[in-house]
């Protein structure tokens, strides 16, 4: 066999393919192992790419190769395990390899830093430092409020704790240091472990989980912890944990949003003593390679962390765990489309380790899986302890007048439970003031310029913005079109309702959670500790506030707008509802005290909802399953999505139709086993200025549809309209939008 001469790279871009290189002048080829990162001559630029494999030959003569310019890695980043999860990453999502390489790393590593870079800075009292009076420092009032900032946190402190004290916060730290009250030092950001707090005796169906994951804790096995909100489902993940630990290996937490991970690790680091780290998008790039490096090297044993999570290494993997396993955050919507969730199985498997993935509302995928006996299926059907469920009614608003968009009966039930000194969420999924500004006298409508969306005022910020690129206009007084005044304002998300709560219970304390009153760092769980504290009695939320928390005083949910979703475009709409609304219904009445849910509608009669309130959710999932078999939709089938979007419709839909020609001339397009659908308009066809359409592929031979995808992808870019698209290609899309 002829020695290897030629590094095979995946260099971040989005061309379907991988490139060539000779090993950098100096470094012999044996030197250089897959996995490794080197820098590389990329066109005129110079990029950080991955080693996936040494060769001996190359398609491209030996003597026009280019030689690497570096070799960061004396040893591989990317372990033979990941190396694979890439590559079948890679076939099976039909992405491009550079992008999914690219996935693998913290951007500190992607721009070529070392992994043991991750210190963080530290600020800490000296003696004299924790023995000052700050008011000595009244000349000097910045330095005197981050003394006394320093002296109530315990003495040390890190920059995100210091951030509120504005953007000149490091000048006054370093008048401390040069007064010699504060030193200045470098940290890694791993949590060191706490005191072990015993927990709750697990109940009968608890035990009963615990016992049949942990007979299968050194080989892989997937179950699916199907349990009713408050059925104690992190106490199961608590216990399994805890015997891998005692194994001596590491686990893998994920959890589809950043809200989730606080009270996570607080919890895991109270009751499992372990060193641990959490990873999400919330957290600045040093903290996340630390998480990252800290897996790798062993030195945590536990990780909690949203989507890109799932890709980092672990030293001594040993469980995986997927919470709210049923949620689309877990899918990667722009760049690299995967699902973490799906990825997370086939890490599982890989490394023979047991997954568990936990919902009170699966999947309609992992429900067939269970059916099917892929899955093991452990099924929690009581809250823990004395907590009941909620009590659900519908509430019948058609032709009733509301105020503020609420119905008398859930006024009267919001006033009976803060009587009763209970805790009042509010449940609103549509964030701003009003969802349309319009005009009576001539029906103009404040549009997006850019998308085919109406704007939502802002009235707080008085702006009009829209959710769907972000753009942004002045409110007008006046209508642009016929200048009648003032203008209406048709609808009411949570800045308005938190405005009407204000006046129907003035002196009550109202807290609104959105994405506007949380986006400065730690403000969410500012908020969360603050309702958990009982500090706020009635609660304005979006779909922030509905999954995972557990809110004790909390006893009433009140639905406001149950109907969006029952006649939605995508056929996950109504599982999508369905799973949000008792999700939602879920946070009330977790502790001793009952909880009650309203839920406002003008389609009582709907069969959905009522088989929601009826029967509860396992019900309505076979029946779901049921339509999707016979309707050949996925877990039935297969769905590939090519998406195309250009500066005029026509480009979009003209690179479409000979994208369709070309699949209709594979053989698996020829034989009708893969359909084509389309191509047509995206349900949003303009956004952002540009116009999009999309093709589905759709066949109840998943095999089949992956055949036609790996002839098909590659040859996408020679299209000869290929140029003056911007297209992507999405398996198992979640989101038909």
């Amino acid at each position: 066999m002829t020695a290897p001469r030629v590094l095979r790279v995946a260099v971040p871009s989005p061309l379907f393919r991988s490139f060539d290189y000779l090993p950098p002048e100096g470094v012999g080829i044996e030197q250089v192992r897959p996995g490794a990162r080197v820098k590389i001559p990329f066109g005129r630029q110079k990029k950080i790419g991955v080693v996936i494999e040494t060769r001996s030959e190359s398609d491209v003569p030996l003597e026009k190769l280019r030689p690497a310019l570096e070799l960061l890695d004396s040893e591989p980043l990317v372990t033979e395990e990941l190396l694979y999860l890439a590559r079948w990453a890679t076939d099976y999502y039909r992405a491009a390899p550079g992008t999914v390489f690219e996935t693998l790393f913290p951007v500190r590593l992607r721009k070529g830093d070392a992994p043991d870079a991750a210190t963080l800075d530290e600020w800490r009292l000296t003696a004299t430092g924790r023995e000052s009076d700050p008011e000595e420092l009244q000349r000097a009032p910045r330095q005197m409020r981050l003394l006394a900032r320093l002296q109530r946190l315990g003495g040390t402190a890190r920059a995100e704790e210091l951030e509120e004290d504005g953007a000149g916060w490091r000048q006054g730290m370093k008048g401390l240091v040069d007064r010699g009250l504060v030193e200045k030092g470098q940290v890694t950001p791993v949590l060191p472990p706490l005191e072990k707090v015993t927990g709750p005796e697990p109940g009968p169906e608890q035990a009963e989980a615990i016992r049949r994951i942990s007979a299968d804790i050194d080989s892989f096995s997937a179950w699916l912890l199907d349990g009713v909100t408050g059925s104690g489902k992190t106490e199961v993940y608590l216990q399994v944990i805890r015997q891998v630990l005692d194994a001596g290996r590491q686990a893998l937490v994920l959890v589809p949003e950043i809200g989730l991970t606080a009270q996570l690790v607080q919890r895991f680091r109270e009751r499992l003593g372990v060193e641990l780290v959490a990873s999400h998008s919330g957290m600045n790039d040093t903290e996340r390679l630390a998480a990252w490096d800290a897996m790798r090297t062993g030195k945590a044993r536990v990780l909690i962390g949203t989507r890109s999570a799932v890709w980092v290494p672990m030293a001594e993997p040993g469980m995986i765990i997927v919470d709210e396993e049923h949620d689309a955050s877990f899918k990667q919507q722009e760049g690299f489309r995967y699902s973490a969730r799906d990825i997370a199985v086939v890490r599982a498997q890989r490394n023979s380790v047991p997954i568990v993935l936990g919902s009170a509302t699966p999947s309609l995928e992992s429900l067939a899986n269970a059916k099917q006996k892929r899955y093991g299926h452990l099924v929690l059907p009581s809250r823990a302890g004395s907590a009941k469920p909620p009590e659900i009614r519908l509430v019948d608003i058609r032709g009733r007048r509301l105020t503020g968009g609420l119905s008398d009966q859930l006024l009267q039930a919001i006033r009976k439970h803060l009587d009763a000194d209970g805790q009042v969420l509010l449940f609103l999924n549509r964030r701003g003031y009003a969802p349309r500004l319009v005009c009576d006298a001539c029906g103009w409508m404040a549009q997006c310029r850019r998308c085919d969306a109406q704007m939502t005022l802002h009235q707080k910020k008085n702006r009009l913005q829209c959710h769907h690129c972000g753009a942004e206009a002045g409110v007008p007084q006046a209508c642009p079109e016929c200048s009648h005044e003032p203008l209406d304002m048709l609808g009411r998300g949570t800045e308005r309702l938190d405005e009407t709560l204000h006046e129907l219970f003035p002196g009550e304390k109202i807290l609104r959670v959105d994405r506007d009153s949380t986006q400065r760092k730690g403000a969410l769980d500012a908020r969360l500790d603050e309702i958990r504290a009982g500090e706020h009695r009635l609660l304005v939320g979006t779909q922030m506030l509905a999954k995972g928390h557990d809110f004790p005083k909390l006893t009433l949910v009140g639905v406001l707008n149950a109907d969006h979703g029952l006649f939605g475009l995508d056929f996950r709409s109504v599982e999508k509802l369905g799973q949000l609304l008792l999700q939602v219904a879920g946070r009330a009445g977790r502790a001793d005290r009952p909880g009650e849910v309203l839920v406002q509608t003008h389609h009582p009669d709907h069969p959905l909802l009522n088989q929601l309130v009826r029967d509860g959710y396992t019900q309505f999932a076979d029946a779901a399953l049921a339509e999707r078999k016979g309707a050949m939709l996925p877990p039935y089938a297969g769905l590939a999505l090519l998406r195309a979007e250009a500066a005029n419709a026509g480009a979009a839909r003209q690179f479409l139709s000979e994208a369709r020609e070309l699949a209709a001339s594979h053989p698996n397009g020829r034989s009708g086993s893969v359909m084509l659908l389309g191509p047509a308009p995206a349900p949003m066809e303009r956004r952002a200025g540009r116009y999009r359409a999309q093709l589905l592929l759709q066949s109840s031979n998943r095999r089949g549809l992956q055949r036609l995808l790996a002839d098909w992808v590659p040859q996408l870019g020679q299209v000869p309209t290929a140029r003056a698209v911007r297209w992507s290609i999405d398996v198992d899309p979640v989101d038909l939008f």
